[in-house]
């Protein structure tokens, strides 16, 4: 009886000391609870994020502060980058004001404005690329809708500006990207312009053929310079000539009066010596080794050849 009640005395008491043990574990417990529920108020946001406050799913505000920063324990914080993205879309094909296939290669710069509407609308950075595919290529459908295929493409500057296009088509995407999905276009650029394999070679036979036309235009104004300057030449020369002649021939006349002033001076002062110098210049000319001269027996030219002097 004693041992029996002194076992049950023990397994009577035995459940009591457990409670006494568990005692020293509940304010390590609570202070444990309240060590992490004071660092789920807490957080950072770095210099190029933003942090966006929701409370069960439900977006409450933006901090857009860098730093350290509080907020309710049972409040979660989702991280965006507000630095910018650069989508880079599949090339797509446009239809110009005349017609003609064109391939366009272009890019686009964002970035996260309001990123309460961000993940109320898109959600996440794919789905906002996705987004910004459709408003940017139905802008460019319209833009490059207004302009013939020649004026985009041509090899020198024409009256279309595509960077004042695309300035206006980010303005106008960025409005409405911003008003639906808290979205800010910074810039659209086109990278590469190009035709479709099936057009290439009609459009460089085309292009090939304005190159041909504007060379034989080239061609026609150079020969028409040419005959222009040649004549101008042959007019020069003729007016040259013509000066030429006139002077030579005023020179020759002063020289031919001058040599009879002389001639007739000289003959006046001696006659008979003028007659020989004369007779003598005569025979110069017709004489020489293989002449022969028949004359009379009263030739002039006779009497000198046979008398000398004494003959004049």
């Amino acid at each position: 009886m004693h041992q029996y009640a002194h076992a049950h005395h023990h397994d009577g008491d035995e459940p009591l000391r457990a409670p006494r043990d568990w005692q020293w574990l509940r304010p390590s417990l609570l202070g444990l609870l309240a060590l992490a529920a004071l660092y789920r108020c807490y957080f950072t946001v770095r210099e190029t994020d933003f942090a966006l406050i929701t409370q069960f799913g439900r977006p409450l505000y933006t901090v857009r502060e860098a730093g350290l920063h509080l907020k309710w324990p049972f409040q979660s914080t989702t991280y965006f980058d507000r630095r910018l993205h650069i989508y880079n879309p599949r090339p797509s094909e446009f239809l110009t004001r005349d017609k003609k296939n064109l391939v366009v290669e272009s890019f686009i710069a964002w970035k996260i404005e309001d990123p309460q509407r961000f993940v109320e609308s898109v959600g996440d950075a794919p789905a906002a690329e996705m987004r910004l595919h459709d408003i940017v290529f139905s802008g460019l459908a319209a833009a490059l809708g207004n302009h013939d295929l020649d004026s985009l493409i041509a090899p020198n500057p024409g009256p279309v500006r595509t960077g004042a296009m695309l300035d206006t088509l980010a303005e106008a995407t960025g409005r409405s990207a911003l008003r639906q999905y808290g979205i800010g276009v910074v810039d659209v650029r086109i990278k590469r312009l190009n035709l479709p394999e099936a057009n290439k070679q009609a459009v460089f036979a085309r292009m090939r053929a304005e190159r041909e036309r504007i060379a034989r235009q080239y061609r026609a104004e150079g020969e028409e310079q040419a005959l222009a300057i040649r004549a101008a030449a042959e007019r020069q020369r003729e007016e040259i000539l013509s000066t030429a002649y006139r002077d030579a021939e005023k020179i020759k006349g002063e020289g031919d009066a001058e040599s009879t002033r002389i001639y007739s001076e000289a003959y006046s002062r001696n006659p008979r010596f003028y007659k020989l110098l004369r007779t003598l210049e005569g025979y110069k000319k017709i004489l020489d080794d293989k002449t022969t001269a028949i004359l009379s027996s009263d030739s002039e030219l006779l009497r000198v050849l046979t008398r000398g002097q004494n003959a004049q």
